[in-house]
């Protein structure tokens, strides 16, 4: 009988990020109008952006797909040519907090930047704490971990920066290996390995 260690020997799980969404909205916002701009972004789809050809012999590597629920998540998949299996709320990105701060008009990419750092402090405001991200992240490498031991090969998830960047902590803390470093842009993937 194979033991626990035989049979995780050689499964792969990739961490990809999704392309770059469609929406835009204004090049300069106030802090007051960030919510709407966030609540945009997540509902914008990836459009017509295309994967980069490592991105694409990735998705073909994979034979299990799963992905969050966010449109940008469940378009890139889409765009690859690939099905999801599971769509499950615990893939999401980690919310931004949004904060009053007057006067300000930015590029909302530069609010996203502050937030996240703020929010990276321990400043969530009505938004998901770091802390309860993490605990989201272990159960989402759980749920990754249990499709790599149900499939034939590697399994790929199609989520988002952050929480990527938290569930691959989980699985490198579990004893996987990191085979391949995410890149920081869109459709970077980042390669986890049992050998």
């Amino acid at each position: 009988m194979e033991d626990q260690d035989s049979r995780l020997e050689g499964m792969e799980i990739i961490l990809m990020r999704h392309g770059e969404p469609h929406y835009r909205g204004a090049p300069k916002v106030s802090c007051r109008e960030m919510a709407g701009w966030i609540d945009s972004y997540n509902h914008s789809s990836t459009g017509s952006d295309r994967p980069p050809e490592m991105a694409q012999i990735q998705a073909y590597r994979a034979l299990a797909f799963l992905s969050s629920p966010l449109p940008r998540a469940l378009s890139s998949l889409k765009t690859l040519g690939c099905e999801p299996g599971v769509i499950d709320d615990v893939f999401r990105e980690a919310e931004l907090p949004v904060f009053r701060i007057p006067g300000l008009r930015l590029s909302p990419f530069y609010w996203a930047a502050l937030f996240r750092i703020l929010w990276l402090c321990g400043l969530s405001g009505e938004a998901e704490c770091v802390n309860s991200a993490k605990k989201r992240a272990a159960r989402a490498a759980e749920i990754l971990v249990t499709a790599a031991k149900g499939s034939d090969g590697p399994v790929l998830l199609m989520g988002h920066g952050i929480i990527n960047r938290f569930i691959a902590k989980e699985l490198i803390a579990s004893g996987w290996k990191e085979q391949t470093r995410p890149g920081k842009g869109y459709w970077g993937a980042g390669v986890y390995s049992v050998v």
